[in-house]
């Protein structure tokens, strides 16, 4: 099959691209490579996929693994999706290109507007213009917003987010549903539960904790602590996302309008959430990393922060259901992991 993957520069599409490769799919991968984080950890996830040109032209294919391409793009480009689209034939989208961060949404607002709200409807326009055969697409467990009982299942309502970031987010599953339902583009929307593992994102706290140990500054514990995460890792994403590609979602024929389930429809459209389904204390997760470098961290207790939740906890029963998923890696090992690749990655002996 292939596939078209956004974000490819990024954490999760890094990842994609290699496990689809080496199942032996014909991917092409887009990135615009935006200055939001680190560039150069950017370009080092698109050289470890064989893009080792940092001077890539705009627009123009480049090879890498055998059956990858990459074209640096932006979501944004109505016109330079829609020649991409038109160039191929591409049998599944799974689009993960977004401005990501809850944070950065309450001080950059627009930023998330643009990419997350007009690109994603570039991307619908061309799927229906082009006949797309699966829309997958990333949607966030930030959508939960001031939702209190746990765990957080797809069946909720979720009509109260506290971050821009988590409206975008809500908006995608809502404008997906309406292409679904209006022109028959089978959509599935993944709920991404905090996802950590080697070559992840430096504005992630699991990361910003390590490089603050690691150089021996205090780390910011929001909440004073009182936090639990559903962190998953990455190789559990993966081959979550990809056994969704291959389940094209079908009208749910028990759906009812007088008792509207939001994770289906009776159009081809899914909800799922993706997530570990083990919530990890937030102190506990920081004593992982300090036991695997072997240092005390320095903590600087500090109030929630504003769009932030005090637990995250995903109920996957549907995903488990319909395509197997069952991730199996527990965050003492997940973390090591992380390390491991974080000291390679940075030259760094901790012994």
């Amino acid at each position: 099959m292939k596939i078209l993957v956004t974000g490819t520069a990024g954490f999760i599409g890094y990842h994609l691209v290699k496990r689809l490769v080496s199942r032996g799919d014909e991917v092409v991968g887009i990135d615009s490579i935006n200055s939001y984080y680190d560039i150069n950890l950017k370009y080092g996830r698109l050289s470890d996929t064989g893009i080792s040109d940092k001077k890539i032209e705009y627009g123009k294919p480049v090879v890498g693994l055998k059956g990858y391409r990459f074209v640096k793009l932006d979501i944004c480009d109505a016109e330079g999706l829609d020649r991409l689209f038109e160039s191929e034939n591409f049998g599944a989208v799974c689009h993960l290109a977004a401005q990501a961060g809850v944070r950065y949404s309450i001080t950059s607002p627009s930023a998330y507007i643009q990419s997350n709200i007009i690109g994603f409807f570039n991307m619908l326009e061309c799927c229906r213009k082009h006949g797309t055969g699966h829309l997958v697409y990333a949607s966030s467990s930030s959508v939960y917003g001031l939702n209190e009982k746990t765990p957080f299942s797809v069946s909720d309502n979720v009509d109260h987010p506290i971050s821009l970031y988590a409206a975008s987010k809500k908006s995608n599953e809502l404008m997906a549903h309406t292409y679904s339902h209006l022109y028959g583009i089978p959509s599935t929307g993944l709920r991404f539960f905090t996802v950590y593992g080697p070559w992840g994102r430096p504005d992630m706290a699991y990361f910003k904790f390590t490089e603050s140990i690691l150089n021996g500054r205090p780390i910011d514990v929001y909440n004073n602590g009182e936090m639990m995460r559903d962190f998953t890792y990455i190789s559990d994403i993966i081959e979550g996302v990809t056994r969704v590609i291959d389940r094209v979602p079908s009208p749910d024929p028990g759906w009812s309008g007088r008792n509207p389930d939001p994770g289906t429809s009776r159009a081809p459209y899914r909800i799922y959430n993706i997530g570990n389904s083990s919530p990890v204390g937030l102190l506990e997760f920081i004593g992982g990393i300090e036991s695997v470098l072997g240092i005390k961290a320095e903590k600087k207790m500090l109030p929630i922060q504003p769009g932030d939740v005090p637990v995250t906890f995903a109920d996957v029963r549907d995903l488990a259901d319909d395509i197997g998923y069952s991730p199996s890696t527990k965050f003492e090992d997940g973390i090591r992991k992380f390390i491991e690749w974080y000291l390679d990655y940075h030259g760094i002996n901790n012994k």
